[in-house]
């Protein structure tokens, strides 16, 4: 199969990139009535999304269906990845009563599923891990049935940490690959591949029952066999759940992108993370991590 991909796929784009996006990568401007409830709800509380601060494509079409990805801790990340939209520097003070306001959204929204996230806060002693802990905490007391779904920063690699999240016993214990190890300096300067693989076993010696997932990002000049290694290591660790999406350049000083993959290259990608032992893969040109994260929990069997 991995020879089949190759000559599918290739090592590299063959030919300069198109000068519009190719039409899989067209989405509907958003503007429908959850849509707009949902950004009012966010602004009345002074809550964050990672929808509009990463410039997420599918913003419409998941704020349209009632669902968000919250993101605490401010919006403003402490790291400066060169594939990332979120603002970058010196982060002001954090809410305290947030985890309160996120599970109040939570239960407004009648959710099932709700997803977690937050820029990374090297600025604190423990990087923001308590403030996980008791936003999942309190989604859990306020709205019974929901599951929780933390996107986490790496808490630098630190063990209490990221046993102290998995303490509040969220569904799925997120935290993104992101890329191949050999574009780990130039594109994700603050991470660690190692620190990632690490991470994730850390969460299965700790708590072995709780679903973990990871994300990868294409089209920065990986190879397709380097993203099949990464795709090994991950099972090596037992994540459970990955997702694979087509990088998108949000300006002109990230860095650069080298190709599209078609929605058939992802098709087979796909098939490869399945053939590995994930127990769900979402893999696609829109993807992102917590696309489509409601079926995703339906598809690990999370309940």
């Amino acid at each position: 199969m991995e020879d089949h991909l190759y000559q599918i796929l290739g090592r590299h784009r063959a030919e300069p990139l198109p000068e519009r996006k190719p039409s899989w990568l067209k989405v509907k401007a958003p503007g429908g009535e959850n849509y707009m409830r949902i950004k009012g709800m966010m602004r009345e509380l002074g809550l964050h999304t990672v929808c509009e601060e990463a410039h997420c494509p599918n913003i419409g079409e998941c704020w349209d269906q009632g669902t968000a990805t919250f993101m605490i801790l401010g919006d403003v990340c402490t790291r400066n990845c060169a594939y990332c939209a979120v603002s970058h520097g010196r982060p002001p003070s954090f809410d305290l009563a947030e985890p309160e306001k996120v599970a109040s959204a939570v239960a407004a929204m009648s959710l099932k599923h709700a997803v977690i996230t937050s820029v990374d806060r090297d600025d604190l002693p423990d990087f923001g891990s308590n403030h996980f802990h008791e936003v999942i905490r309190l989604i859990h007391e306020k709205v019974p049935g929901c599951s929780v779904e933390v996107l986490v920063p790496d808490f630098q690699g630190r063990k209490e940490c990221i046993e102290h999240v998995l303490d509040a016993r969220p569904e799925i214990y997120n935290h993104n690959t992101e890329t191949v190890p050999r574009l780990y300096k130039k594109a994700r300067p603050g991470g660690r591949y190692e620190r990632v693989l690490n991470i994730f076993r850390i969460a299965k010696a700790h708590a072995p029952d709780i679903l973990t997932k990871t994300g990868i990002i294409l089209g920065m000049s990986e190879t397709i066999e380097e993203v099949i290694e990464v795709m090994k290591d991950l099972r090596t660790v037992d994540v459970d759940i990955l997702t694979l999406g087509q990088y998108l350049k949000p300006s002109d000083s990230h860095i650069a992108l080298d190709r599209y993959y078609t929605p058939d290259e992802f098709r087979h990608l796909y098939d490869v993370g399945m053939s590995l032992g994930f127990r769900h893969v979402e893999s696609g040109p829109l993807v992102r991590s917590s696309y489509h994260a409601w079926e995703q929990v339906q598809a690990a069997a999370v309940n």
